[in-house]
C-alpha cells in the first residue's frame, strides 16, 4: 500500500505542477484569442496564487472536519471544473475567475495530499513515500513548458486545460477505489474572524497592485483596492495579536531565523516570481519564438532543479545555511541580470546552460529555506509556521508577477509605443536588484545559523 497511496496522490500534484508551468508558455496565444494584451494576463497568474494563499490555511481544518479523502476528491473536482472554465473562457474577466476557481482546488490538493500520506503511511515508510509523492511534482515543470508549447503551437491553447479532465477523473476514481479513509483529529477551533479579514486583504492587495497600471481599468481602482487591502491587513494584525488561536500567528516573527526565512525569502521570491511570466513572453514577443520553441528553452531551469535535489544535503552540510542561502540568492539574481542582457543573437546553448546552472541554485534556495523556516521553531508551533511560510511564499510570488508586469508596463508607457526588448531588459534588471536584497539579509545571519538542521539529516525540505 505504501507505494500505491503516494502515486495516487501524486496524480493531483502532477496535474497542478504541470498546469502552473504550462500556462506561462501560452500567455501570448491566450491573450490574442480572448482579445486582451499579454501583460493583462498577469491577473490570471496572480488570481491563482491568491486563491492558494487564501485557502491553504483552512485545508487541514477542512480535512479534519469533512475527512481528508472527501476533501481531496472535491479539491480535484474543483480543479478540473476550473480547468474546463479556463478552456471556455472568452474574456479576461472569465479567464481570471476560472483561474481563481482552479486555485481553490489547488490550495486544498497539495496540503491535504501530504496530510493523507502522513496519516496513511507507517512512520518507517514515510521518507520513501514522500519521495514517490514529490517525483511527479518535479517532472511537471520539465514536461509542462514543451508540452504546453507543443499543444498551443500545433493544436490550440484550450487543450492545455482540457488535458486535466481525464487526469482528474482518473485521480478521483483511484482515490475512491484505493485510498483508505484516514483517521481524523478533532478539528481545532478555526479563526473565522481572521479568515474574513485575511482572505480579502490578500485578494484586494494582490488585485490592486496588479491593476494599478493596466490600461483596461482606471488607476484609481487599483490604488483603492491596494489601500483597502492594507487596511484589512492592519485590522487582521491587531486581531491576531489579541487572540489565542489566530489564523496566522504573527507572534512567530519574534524568532529571528523564522523571520529571516520569511522576510529575506520574500525579496528572493519577488524577484524570481515574475520569471515564468516575463521570460516566455520575451522569447515569443521580442525573439519571435513559437510557444513550443520557448517551452523547449524554459524547461532547462527545471533540469537544474532536479539535479540539485541530489546535491542539496551535501551543499548545506559543507557550506552551512548562511553561505548557501546567500550564494543561491546571489546567483539567482545574476540569472535575472543575464535575462536583462539576452538578445535574439544570443546563443541558445548559452541561455540553456545559464538556465540549468541558475535552476540548480534556485532549487538549493527552495530546499534550504523550506527547512530553515523551522530552525528556531518549537514542535508545537511547526504547523502554524508551515502555514505562514506557505502563504507568504504564494503571496510574494503573486506580487512578483504583478511587479514584473508593472515594470514592463511602466517602461513601455514612459517610452511610448509597443512593447520592445528594452522594456523586458529594464524589468529584469529591476527584479535582479530586488532579489539581491535577500542576499544582503542572509549574509547578516550568524555563521552557525541552522546548524542543527544539518547534523546527520541534511537540509530537508523541497520545492
Amino acid at each position: 500500500m505504501s507505494r500505491i497511496t503516494p502515486l495516487i496522490l501524486a496524480t493531483a500534484l502532477f496535474m497542478e505542477n504541470m498546469d502552473s508551468t504550462v500556462i506561462a508558455t501560452s500567455l501570448a496565444a491566450i491573450a490574442a484569442d480572448i482579445g486582451t494584451d499579454p501583460i493583462s494576463l498577469k491577473l490570471a497568474l496572480t488570481a491563482y496564487l491568491v486563491a492558494l494563499a487564501i485557502f491553504i490555511p483552512i485545508s487541514s481544518w477542512m480535512a479534519d472536519r469533512f475527512g481528508a479523502r472527501n476533501v481531496f476528491r472535491v479539491a480535484m473536482l474543483v480543479f478540473v471544473l476550473g480547468s474546463v472554465a479556463c478552456a471556455f473562457a472568452n474574456s479576461l474577466t472569465a479567464f481570471v475567475g476560472a483561474r481563481f476557481l482552479q486555485g481553490m482546488g489547488g490550495a486544498l490538493m497539495t496540503p491535504v495530499a501530504r496530510l493523507v500520506l502522513v496519516r496513511a503511511t507507517p512512520r518507517h515508510d514515510l521518507v520513501n513515500a514522500m519521495a514517490w509523492l514529490t517525483i511527479p511534482g518535479l517532472v511537471g515543470p520539465i514536461v509542462g513548458p514543451p508540452f504546453g508549447g507543443f499543444l498551443t503551437t500545433y493544436f490550440s491553447w484550450h487543450w492545455i486545460f482540457l488535458i486535466n479532465v481525464p487526469i482528474g477523473i482518473l485521480g478521483i476514481a483511484l482515490v475512491s477505489k484505493f485510498l483508505p479513509e484516514t483517521m481524523r483529529n478533532a478539528p481545532r477551533a478555526i479563526d473565522f474572524k481572521g479568515f474574513a479579514l485575511a482572505g480579502p486583504a490578500f485578494a484586494l492587495f494582490a488585485f490592486g497592485t496588479s491593476v494599478i497600471s493596466l490600461p483596461a481599468l482606471p488607476p484609481v481602482i487599483g490604488v483603492a483596492a491596494t489601500a483597502l487591502g492594507i487596511g484589512l491587513a492592519y485590522l487582521y494584525a491587531r486581531h491576531a495579536l489579541s487572540t489565542d488561536n489566530p489564523l496566522f500567528d504573527l507572534r512567530l516573527l519574534r524568532f529571528p531565523f523564522f523571520r529571516s526565512a520569511v522576510v529575506a525569502g520574500t525579496f528572493f521570491r519577488l524577484g524570481q516570481g515574475a520569471i515564468p511570466f516575463l521570460f516566455p513572453l520575451m522569447l515569443q514577443l521580442s525573439f519571435g519564438y513559437t510557444p513550443f520553441e520557448s517551452g523547449m528553452i524554459t524547461f532547462a531551469g527545471a533540469v537544474g532543479a532536479i539535479i540539485a535535489k541530489f546535491a542539496a544535503n551535501t551543499v548545506f552540510q559543507r557550506m552551512g545555511f548562511r553561505l548557501s542561502l546567500a550564494l543561491s540568492t546571489a546567483i539567482s539574481a545574476c540569472g535575472l541580470l543575464a535575462m536583462g542582457l539576452y538578445t535574439p543573437e544570443t546563443a541558445i546553448a548559452l541561455i540553456i546552460a545559464i538556465l540549468v546552472f541558475v535552476g540548480f541554485w534556485q532549487s538549493i534556495f527552495w530546499t534550504g529555506s523550506n527547512a530553515f523556516v523551522f530552525a528556531d521553531i518549537e514542535d508545537k508551533d511547526a504547523g502554524q509556521a508551515n502555514v505562514m511560510a506557505q502563504v507568504s511564499t504564494q503571496l510574494s510570488i503573486a506580487l512578483g508577477v504583478a511587479l514584473g508586469g508593472g515594470m514592463l508596463e511602466a517602461s513601455t508607457a514612459l517610452r511610448g509605443g509597443e512593447i520592445m526588448l528594452a522594456d523586458f531588459h529594464f524589468a529584469f534588471m529591476m527584479l535582479a536588484a530586488i532579489c539581491l536584497i535577500s542576499t544582503v539579509m542572509f549574509l547578516r545571519l550568524p555563521k552557525n545559523a541552522g546548524h542543527q538542521l544539518t547534523r546527520g539529516h541534511g537540509g530537508g525540505g523541497g520545492h
